[in-house]
Protein backbone atom coordinates (compact mmCIF):
# COMPACT_ATOMS: atom_id res chain seq x y z
CA UNK A 1 0.00 0.00 0.00
CA UNK A 2 1.40 3.44 -1.10
CA UNK A 3 2.06 5.86 1.71
CA UNK A 4 -0.13 9.14 2.10
CA UNK A 5 0.63 12.29 0.09
CA UNK A 6 1.16 15.43 0.74
CA UNK A 7 -1.28 16.44 -2.43
CA UNK A 8 -3.89 13.62 -0.63
CA UNK A 9 -3.66 14.83 2.68
CA UNK A 10 -4.57 18.34 1.21
CA UNK A 11 -7.52 16.98 -0.77
CA UNK A 12 -9.42 15.52 2.20
CA UNK A 13 -8.48 18.28 4.24
CA UNK A 14 -10.31 20.56 2.08
CA UNK A 15 -12.91 18.37 0.84
CA UNK A 16 -13.89 18.21 4.99
CA UNK A 17 -13.74 22.29 5.13
CA UNK A 18 -16.24 22.02 2.04
CA UNK A 19 -18.31 19.72 3.72
CA UNK A 20 -18.40 21.08 7.24
CA UNK A 21 -18.90 25.17 5.40
CA UNK A 22 -22.94 25.21 5.81
CA UNK A 23 -22.74 23.67 9.19
CA UNK A 24 -20.37 26.24 10.37
CA UNK A 25 -22.31 29.30 8.41
CA UNK A 26 -25.49 27.61 10.27
CA UNK A 27 -23.95 27.92 13.80
CA UNK A 28 -23.01 31.62 13.12
CA UNK A 29 -26.31 32.58 11.74
CA UNK A 30 -28.05 31.26 14.76
CA UNK A 31 -26.01 32.73 17.35
CA UNK A 32 -25.78 36.06 15.55
CA UNK A 33 -29.14 36.09 14.42
CA UNK A 34 -28.26 36.98 10.78
CA UNK A 35 -30.31 36.34 7.80
CA UNK A 36 -33.28 34.69 10.25
CA UNK A 37 -36.09 36.40 9.63
CA UNK A 38 -38.28 37.83 12.49
CA UNK A 39 -40.80 34.69 14.36
CA UNK A 40 -43.73 36.30 14.14
CA UNK A 41 -45.82 37.23 10.39
CA UNK A 42 -48.78 38.91 12.14
CA UNK A 43 -49.40 42.45 12.73
CA UNK A 44 -52.01 41.40 15.00
CA UNK A 45 -51.69 39.94 18.74
CA UNK A 46 -52.00 35.96 17.90
CA UNK A 47 -54.52 34.28 19.54
CA UNK A 48 -55.75 37.34 22.10
CA UNK A 49 -57.69 36.30 25.13
CA UNK A 50 -61.07 36.63 24.23
CA UNK A 51 -64.00 34.25 23.72
CA UNK A 52 -65.36 32.54 20.63
CA UNK A 53 -67.62 35.06 19.14
CA UNK A 54 -70.95 32.37 20.40
CA UNK A 55 -70.03 33.81 23.73
CA UNK A 56 -69.92 36.91 23.25
CA UNK A 57 -72.49 38.90 25.46
CA UNK A 58 -75.07 40.35 22.58
CA UNK A 59 -78.37 40.82 22.35
CA UNK A 60 -78.53 38.92 19.02
CA UNK A 61 -76.31 35.82 18.46
CA UNK A 62 -74.02 36.84 15.42
CA UNK A 63 -72.36 33.12 15.08
CA UNK A 64 -75.14 32.05 12.76
CA UNK A 65 -75.11 34.91 10.46
CA UNK A 66 -71.50 35.08 9.81
CA UNK A 67 -71.38 31.26 9.83
CA UNK A 68 -68.44 29.39 7.24
CA UNK A 69 -67.10 33.08 6.80
CA UNK A 70 -63.93 35.03 8.21
CA UNK A 71 -65.19 37.93 10.12
CA UNK A 72 -63.67 41.19 10.68
CA UNK A 73 -65.29 42.03 14.01
CA UNK A 74 -64.88 45.50 15.69
CA UNK A 75 -66.20 47.66 18.59
CA UNK A 76 -67.84 50.96 17.60
CA UNK A 77 -67.09 53.56 20.50
CA UNK A 78 -66.09 57.09 20.14
CA UNK A 79 -65.29 56.92 16.21
CA UNK A 80 -67.72 54.60 15.03
CA UNK A 81 -68.46 56.51 12.01
CA UNK A 82 -64.29 56.71 11.19
CA UNK A 83 -64.07 52.81 11.94
CA UNK A 84 -66.80 51.58 10.04
CA UNK A 85 -65.91 53.23 7.10
CA UNK A 86 -62.45 52.69 7.01
CA UNK A 87 -62.92 48.71 7.87
CA UNK A 88 -65.84 48.75 4.79
CA UNK A 89 -62.81 50.24 2.70
CA UNK A 90 -60.48 47.44 3.66
CA UNK A 91 -63.18 44.98 3.20
CA UNK A 92 -63.98 46.23 -0.04
CA UNK A 93 -60.14 46.11 -1.23
CA UNK A 94 -60.09 42.52 -0.46
CA UNK A 95 -61.39 42.02 -4.32
CA UNK A 96 -62.19 38.81 -4.95
CA UNK A 97 -61.91 37.59 -1.27
CA UNK A 98 -64.09 40.22 -0.06
CA UNK A 99 -67.23 37.14 -0.25
CA UNK A 100 -65.00 35.07 2.10
CA UNK A 101 -65.10 37.79 4.87
CA UNK A 102 -67.73 38.94 7.24
CA UNK A 103 -68.16 42.36 8.96
CA UNK A 104 -69.22 42.75 12.69
CA UNK A 105 -69.87 46.06 13.75
CA UNK A 106 -70.89 45.48 17.81
CA UNK A 107 -72.38 48.70 19.11
CA UNK A 108 -72.89 52.16 17.82
CA UNK A 109 -76.23 54.23 16.60
CA UNK A 110 -76.07 55.19 12.98
CA UNK A 111 -76.81 52.74 10.18
CA UNK A 112 -74.91 50.54 9.28
CA UNK A 113 -72.75 50.44 5.94
CA UNK A 114 -73.42 47.68 2.92
CA UNK A 115 -72.49 44.23 3.90
CA UNK A 116 -72.13 44.69 7.59
CA UNK A 117 -73.68 42.79 10.63
CA UNK A 118 -74.65 45.11 12.81
CA UNK A 119 -74.84 43.55 16.83
CA UNK A 120 -75.15 45.43 20.15
CA UNK A 121 -73.72 44.71 23.64
CA UNK A 122 -76.68 43.44 26.51
CA UNK A 123 -73.47 44.08 29.12
CA UNK A 124 -69.75 45.21 28.26
CA UNK A 125 -67.16 42.70 28.61
CA UNK A 126 -65.03 43.10 30.75
CA UNK A 127 -62.09 41.68 28.42
CA UNK A 128 -63.31 44.77 25.71
CA UNK A 129 -61.09 47.82 25.18
CA UNK A 130 -62.46 50.51 22.94
CA UNK A 131 -62.38 50.42 19.19
CA UNK A 132 -60.48 47.01 19.27
CA UNK A 133 -61.12 45.59 15.74
CA UNK A 134 -60.84 41.54 15.45
CA UNK A 135 -60.14 38.91 12.87
CA UNK A 136 -61.97 35.76 13.64
CA UNK A 137 -62.24 32.25 11.85
CA UNK A 138 -65.10 30.63 10.36
CA UNK A 139 -65.46 28.24 13.15
CA UNK A 140 -65.66 31.72 15.72
CA UNK A 141 -62.49 31.70 17.12
CA UNK A 142 -60.73 35.04 17.60
CA UNK A 143 -56.94 34.93 15.91
CA UNK A 144 -55.90 38.10 15.56
CA UNK A 145 -56.55 41.60 17.67
CA UNK A 146 -55.45 44.99 17.00
CA UNK A 147 -55.28 47.88 19.02
CA UNK A 148 -58.04 50.86 18.47
CA UNK A 149 -54.91 52.44 16.28
CA UNK A 150 -53.88 49.78 14.02
CA UNK A 151 -52.84 50.29 10.59
CA UNK A 152 -55.71 49.22 7.95
CA UNK A 153 -52.66 48.10 5.54
CA UNK A 154 -51.40 45.86 8.13
CA UNK A 155 -54.82 44.05 9.24
CA UNK A 156 -55.06 43.66 5.36
CA UNK A 157 -51.63 42.07 4.54
CA UNK A 158 -52.59 39.64 7.79
CA UNK A 159 -56.07 39.05 6.59
CA UNK A 160 -55.19 38.37 2.75
CA UNK A 161 -52.78 36.20 4.32
CA UNK A 162 -55.12 34.30 6.13
CA UNK A 163 -57.33 33.78 3.26
CA UNK A 164 -54.41 32.23 0.99
CA UNK A 165 -53.27 30.50 3.54
CA UNK A 166 -56.90 28.70 4.15
CA UNK A 167 -58.12 28.57 1.03
CA UNK A 168 -61.68 28.01 0.28
CA UNK A 169 -63.25 24.67 -0.06
CA UNK A 170 -64.13 23.71 -3.04
CA UNK A 171 -68.06 22.95 -1.71
CA UNK A 172 -67.95 26.28 -0.14
CA UNK A 173 -67.55 27.93 -3.99
CA UNK A 174 -70.76 25.53 -4.74
CA UNK A 175 -72.71 27.19 -2.05
CA UNK A 176 -71.77 30.65 -2.78
CA UNK A 177 -72.95 30.34 -6.42
CA UNK A 178 -75.99 28.76 -5.15
CA UNK A 179 -76.85 31.95 -3.61
CA UNK A 180 -76.16 29.99 0.30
Amino acid sequence: MAHATPYGRLKLAALLLFLSLPVLVATVMALWRVGIPEGRTAHGELAPEVPVLADWPLATPMAPMVSGDWVLAFDCGERCDELSDQWWRLHRALGSDAPRVSRLRVGGVGDALPGAVVGQWVERPTWLESDRVWVIDPRGQVVLGYEPEADPYAVKADLERLLRMNPEAPWQADQELAGR
